[in-house]
């Protein structure tokens, strides 16, 4: 069996864009998302049929509130509101997961372990010690800004453990 595989960054931008049905247009970064930097961000926590621990998503606020919002071909004025705020409603919270539910593909690889969502973590909650540990780790990633046509950018980290 080999590891989890890293998804190019074309493959994450065009499974967005299948999505969220708008152009999205996707930099690489050499800045990784923190989830413990103001005002969080939020956690996709992926794991294999024994539930140990393969990969994380991580997407910034603003990320976070413009997929949720886009998603559900809500105005990017509810996505602006949660950046005013800076906090993220339990609509656009539970329409990020699902994205995030369906990100699990970019790790599904043939000869790969089977990976899937796990836990989805909203900006500033804790995270426990098993995946707190990983989110700035020396691991295989890629950290990219993404903006999301007619809505807004922001930042995505994906990380394979």
């Amino acid at each position: 069996m080999t590891r989890t595989p890293l998804p190019a960054a074309l493959n994450l931008r065009e499974l967005l864009e299948s999505l969220l049905g708008r152009e999205v247009d996707g930099a690489v970064i050499t800045s990784p998302v923190d989830p413990h930097k103001h005002p969080g961000a939020m956690v996709g926590a992926y794991v294999d049929d024994q539930l140990q621990l393969r990969a994380l998503l991580l997407a910034d606020l603003a990320l976070t509130a413009y997929t949720g919002a886009a998603i559900a071909l809500m105005g990017p004025r509810v996505a602006e509101d949660v950046l005013r705020s800076e906090l993220l409603s339990p609509v656009l919270y539970d329409n990020a997961s699902e994205i995030l539910n369906v990100a699990a593909s970019l790790f599904n690889a043939a000869g790969a372990p089977h990976v899937r969502l796990y836990e989805a973590y909203a900006p500033r909650e804790v995270l426990p010690p098993d995946v707190d540990k990983w989110v700035l780790a020396q691991v295989a990633r890629l950290d990219m800004e993404l903006t999301i046509s007619g809505y807004g950018a922001g930042r995505m980290s994906v990380l394979v453990i």
